[in-house]
């Protein structure tokens, strides 16, 4: 996106985040909290020097929480994207995983557990080329079982033939 399609805010907002999380505004912080701490001796260490410093933090953080988090959404809203360019573009992987943020809570865990049952699945798979998406796991559990079924239904065969032929 050009600068010229941006807002004032959200050059701002840019500018801002970078700038407070730069080395200079650490070292301006610090410069203000010793020129503070060194005038204490000048005002007597009244309530007002006390008030000063107490109300200029409280500002300050009050209104770094909403530029803070509003660069947070942003760049989780820019990692979601690529998270679900790269799902899109995998054709191993599970298109319905795409726009999951939107689940609620208790549907997530549901999902991680999944993920956990097809986390034991690779570490059983000797193959580590193999896909791991959740659909592909869901195919080789079903082929699993239909294997297991048959050769289940092939025992209990030959134990009746067994009991049959005694």
């Amino acid at each position: 996106m050009s600068k010229a399609n941006q807002s004032i805010f959200e050059r701002f907002s840019n500018w801002a985040t970078k700038f407070t999380g730069s080395s200079y505004a650490f070292i301006g912080a610090t410069v203000i909290v010793v020129l503070w701490a060194v005038t204490g001796p000048v005002f007597k260490y009244s309530e007002t020097w006390q008030l000063v410093i107490n109300t200029g933090t409280t500002i300050i953080t009050f209104l770094m929480v909403f530029l803070i988090q509003k660069a947070q959404n942003k760049d989780s809203k820019a990692i979601q994207i690529k998270l679900n360019e790269l799902i899109a573009a995998n054709e191993k992987a599970s298109n319905r995983i795409v726009d999951i943020e939107d689940l609620t809570e208790k549907e997530l865990d549901q999902l991680h557990c999944y993920y956990e049952k097809l986390a034991d699945f690779a570490e059983e798979d000797t193959d580590i080329h193999s896909s791991h998406s959740i659909d592909a796991a869901q195919r080789n559990q079903d082929h699993k079982d239909r294997i297991f079924r048959k050769k289940h239904e092939e025992w209990l065969k030959e134990q009746e033939q067994k009991k049959e032929s005694r």
